[in-house]
């Protein structure tokens, strides 16, 4: 649980200060800092499940350090990423089709729902 939390920790200080300079550098409505957290969040956690794949490449500790820690806190989408990248691989094509459209929608609604309500 502590290689998780200081993962997470630095993860979302990461993050944040990817945000902030793509924010500096590209003056423009378009939330470039996030996307561009979310594909390297994608890319470290596919080098990561990858190297998991090879025989003793990576211990239990970083796998929970990197793949939990720093990419859970630096973008959940790396999660999301591969949960439908695994479901692809294993045949559930509409399901994987589901859980996208369904994230993608639900999330947006939960933004704004909470936008409503708190506001």
């Amino acid at each position: 649980m502590i290689m998780v939390g200081i993962g997470g920790f630095l993860g979302s200080i990461g993050r944040y200060y990817t945000q902030i300079l793509f924010n500096k550098i590209f003056n423009n409505p378009f939330p470039l800092g996030t996307m561009t957290a979310n594909v390297v969040g994608c890319f470290i956690i596919g080098i990561i499940f990858a190297l998991g794949l090879r025989q003793g490449s990576l211990s239990n500790e970083w796998k929970l350090f990197l793949a939990v820690g720093f990419c859970g806190g630096y973008t959940t989408f790396s999660s999301f990423s591969l949960e439908n990248l695994n479901l692809v691989q294993s045949g559930h094509y509409m399901l994987a089709i589901f859980y996208t459209l369904a994230s993608v929608m639900l999330g947006f609604g939960a933004t704004l729902l909470a936008i409503i309500i708190f506001r």
